[in-house]
């Protein structure tokens, strides 16, 4: 009945080509069935070892089905992309070196494979987007140092080294980077995750920071790779949320391609339990990880914290290396339960885990709903869950076939990734970083020695239709796809300001790439939003922009990628719409305001509390 019913209605959509509506039946009843069924655990592994086979039996019945359904033009991108590159690389023009640093052969210790992220932030409040770049120590050198390097952007548009002055080199092995306002004093503070011990870095709103780790009660010495702060109890401040990976034992050895020795897999190695932090209000924090619920260990890579549920408080969305993704929902009283299984985000649309490890959310469809897109290994393909309301419950579905991305992502290994509007028409665009973790044949255009070779593979840059539909454009997205590398950190901003999103990218080698978005036409407008509570960005806020009959929704949300921090700004592409009706935000804490936008292509603050309606 299931089969009959979801391809008949699917088939009749008016805003579905037939094969595409065919290929979503697929995906809604299966993923009904895990929905239904989501709290057993042992039924989804029951149902994984024939769900291939039942996938395929029903794709030929409902194509089948489809075949007399009348067939449409299928749509088309709302913006082309032009013959010109999308991207140029500005890495030597803005003072970087873009020479990489002599890398030596690796040691098979697993933190060399893994990759660091990078931050887009504002450290000293002078509007404009700096840099923070997390750095580890070459193979074979574990105790030189090799510390974290912050560049200041200057007036016209270079970079310089201020590491040493700010005070926020870090020498610990560096993994990710969160950035949030933790006392309301109006200037950023950092939290390192290392392969070590994390370190906290105060700003003291002079341009320099001082290591407050210990004295605000930061502790423990499990591997940490992504965190975000975000006020997941609503009292006013942010709190912490720390992701963890496996506790690295260098005895292990593995094996890869030709049974020559390979970097591990964390199903090697013992999981670590994530750690949350409640701010005390005093500059010190808590340790509420037990009282919380959240103990289940896992290999955690990726994080995105935003209310996924739509009660108005934070939800954590965990993405993990080879194991069941978690989504800890805030039951509003200082706990939390993981409903990944119950929402469908915990396993693919087979019912099997993944190497899950970056991950972005945002509107691809233009439904209002807020989805979920998440990299992994090569062979697994990259995983879009599309949101969807059932009821009063926020559903999601795998649509990673429909989408028209798993064809093309299935031979890349993905981290860095992130959903923005990239040529201003609109909708949100998708760009990944790769480079594989396992030993396989060189790729033609590898330039990195013959250990790091096997490991390279180039980027990837994907146009949305408006309707969660994507069309690989990566030959035309200029140096980001043209390089054959390990990139790992991918982070998205507006760095000059000009009204579109440009990308900094960091690479196994602590090689930092900056690209420049040339890809707009001059007829598509834009708007960015920065939210406020009182003196710090409203971190989480979804914004929602009305325009001439058009809705569109964004997040001024700095986590998400992989291991990275990102513009806090709310970026909105608007095409050629020139004028704007209506901004609704609807805060972290629940509360909803309407403002009014004078003009498009520009910067709106809104602040809490001051409603232009």
């Amino acid at each position: 009945m299931c089969i009959v019913l979801c391809g008949v209605f699917l088939c009749l959509k008016a805003d579905d080509h037939p094969v595409a509506a065919c290929l979503r039946a697929a995906s809604l009843c299966h993923s009904s069935v895990v929905a239904t069924e989501g709290r057993r655990y042992v039924f989804i592994k029951m149902l994984t070892k024939n769900i291939v086979k039942i996938k395929i039996i029903f794709l030929i019945f409902v194509t089948i089905l489809c075949c007399g359904c009348e067939q449409k033009e299928s749509p088309l991108p709302t913006t082309d992309v032009h013959a010109a590159d999308v991207f140029t690389e500005i890495t030597s023009q803005l003072g970087f070196d873009d020479t990489p640093e002599p890398w030596p052969d690796g040691t098979y210790s697993l933190s060399e494979i893994k990759g660091s992220g990078v931050a887009l932030f504002d450290y000293d409040n002078d509007g404009d987007l700096d840099i923070l770049h997390p750095r580890f120590s070459p193979p074979h050198q574990p105790h030189v140092p090799s510390p974290n390097r912050l560049f200041q952007q200057q007036p016209d548009g270079t970079f310089w080294d201020v590491t040493t002055t700010a005070g926020i080199g870090d020498p610990d092995r560096g993994e990710g980077v969160a950035v949030g306002d933790i006392d309301n004093d109006g200037d950023l503070d950092v939290y390192f995750t290392n392969a070590g011990l994390d370190a906290f870095y105060l700003n003291n709103s002079d341009g320099t920071f001082i290591n407050a780790t210990s004295d605000a009660g930061f502790s423990g010495e499990y591997w940490s790779i992504s965190a975000a702060f975000a006020d997941y109890d609503r009292d006013g401040d942010l709190d912490l949320y720390v992701v963890h990976y496996v506790q690295f034992d260098p005895t292990a050895i593995c094996s890869g391609l030709d049974d020559l020795q390979d970097y591990c897999g964390p199903i090697r190695f013992e999981d670590l339990p994530d750690t949350l932090y409640r701010n005390n209000g005093d500059g010190t924090f808590t340790d509420v990880s037990k009282e919380a619920g959240i103990i289940a260990p896992k290999a955690g890579l990726g994080l995105v914290c935003i209310d996924f549920t739509g009660d108005g408080w934070f939800d954590f969305y965990v993405a993990n290396d080879g194991d069941a993704n978690q989504l800890w929902v805030n039951n509003r009283d200082g706990t939390f339960t993981d409903e990944a299984i119950l929402r469908g985000v915990a396993f693919n649309i087979h019912g099997k885990t993944e190497a899950s490890m970056g991950v972005t959310v945002g509107d691809v469809n233009g439904n209002g709903k807020l989805d979920l897109f998440m990299t992994h290994l090569r062979r697994e393909t990259n995983t879009l869950y599309i949101a969807e309301e059932y009821g009063k419950s926020t559903m999601f579905t795998d649509e990673s076939d429909v989408s028209g991305l798993s064809l093309v992502d299935m031979p890349f290994t993905s981290f860095g990734c992130g959903f923005f509007d990239f040529d201003n028409d609109g909708d949100l665009d998708l760009a990944i970083a790769n480079g594989r973790v396992i030993r396989e044949q060189a790729l033609p255009g590898a330039n990195l020695g013959k250990f790091w070779n096997p490991y390279a593979e180039p980027n990837l840059l994907f146009q949305n239709d408006g309707h969660g539909h994507f069309t690989d454009v990566s030959n035309r997205a200029g140096a980001f796809t043209a390089h054959v590398e390990i990139s790992r950190g991918l982070a998205f901003g507006d760095i000059d300001n000009d009204g579109d999103i440009d990308m900094v990218m960091v690479n196994h080698d602590n090689m930092l790439r900056v690209f420049r978005n040339d890809a707009p036409p001059a007829n598509n407008h834009w708007l960015l939003v920065r939210t406020m509570i009182g003196n710090r960005d409203a971190v989480g806020a979804q914004v929602t922009v009305w325009a001439n009959d058009q809705k569109f929704v964004r997040l001024a949300l700095p986590c998400y990628s992989y291991a990275s921090s990102n513009d806090p700004r709310a970026h909105f592409g608007l095409g050629e719409i020139d004028q704007i009706d209506t901004i609704e935000v609807l805060c972290p804490d629940g509360t909803k305001e309407l403002f009014k936008a004078d003009g498009v292509d520009r910067e709106l603050t809104v602040r809490k509390g001051e409603s232009t309606f």
